[in-house]
């Protein structure tokens, strides 16, 4: 068969499949290519979270999981998620970080506490964390990933017949278009989203939404500006960040009074 084949075919499949498998996220209605099934992400989600708890050494500190399963089961009622089996751990490492799994698994590490600060601090982060589930970020990249390989699959045979080292100069260029042009630039639009979710979802959990923009900057003191510059990172800069949640609370606000 012929390059030109093999592209045209490529081609029609992501056509195909942009038509059949779009989904919309909650609260932003923004439309997303999902080719990812939910028990397919739920059950990868389950035996990560699991592999993780395996190698971590989990917190039996009975105070800080207390406040920390609080501010999830109000923050995961506020989801209105009931098929998930939510589950919150403590990891008892000195790092400054925490995330969510699909299926409802959420992990914090212990050095994420004293930027938290308390519970609305906690709420901030689990709501950001929760929204990146709710909103399906992990399969929409998985998607965004399988897309990339028919595309560069669709480069290797319109390539055929070029010397290999035209045709390796070109997949490295492809690859890097990919991952700058692409796949970062969707990961910072999934962190500012699920911002703007978190915020909501903290609101409804009863939590006042001005708290994740003091926890931002306490965030950013934190970090005491280091990083790798925005357009190369997989998160926007935390000024951005910062100004952004600024001018999304008082819609949160909205659901918080209610």
């Amino acid at each position: 068969m012929s390059a030109t084949f093999h592209k045209n075919a490529a081609c029609v499949f992501v056509f195909l499949l942009m038509l059949l498998s779009c989904a919309k996220v909650p609260y932003t209605e923004r439309e997303q290519l999902m080719m990812v099934s939910d028990l397919q992400e739920t059950k990868l989600g389950e035996t990560a979270f699991e592999q993780i708890k395996e190698k971590s050494k989990i917190s039996s500190d009975p105070a800080k999981n207390a406040i920390l399963r609080r501010v999830g089961e109000r923050i995961a009622a506020a989801v209105d998620k009931p098929q998930y089996q939510w589950e919150f751990a403590l990891i008892d490492e000195d790092t400054v970080n925490a995330f969510a799994l699909p299926g409802g698994k959420v992990a914090f590490y212990d050095g994420i506490l004293p930027i938290c600060q308390d519970e609305n601090g906690i709420a901030t982060v689990m709501g950001h964390e929760v929204a990146h589930v709710l909103a399906r970020h992990g399969a929409e990249r998985l998607s965004q990933e399988q897309i990339v390989s028919v595309g560069q699959m669709a480069l290797l045979a319109a390539l055929l017949g070029r010397s290999p080292e035209a045709q390796d100069a070109m997949m490295r260029a492809y690859g890097l278009g990919a991952q700058v042009g692409v796949l970062l630039p969707y990961s910072r639009k999934h962190e500012l989203e699920a911002d703007e979710i978190g915020l909501i979802l903290m609101a409804k959990a009863g939590y006042d939404p001005h708290a994740a923009v003091a926890f931002w900057k306490r965030m950013n003191e934190a970090k005491k500006g280091g990083g790798p510059p925005e357009f190369l990172s997989t998160h926007p800069s935390d000024e951005k960040r910062i100004e952004r949640i600024e001018s999304l609370v008082p819609k949160a606000m909205e659901y918080y009074r209610k």
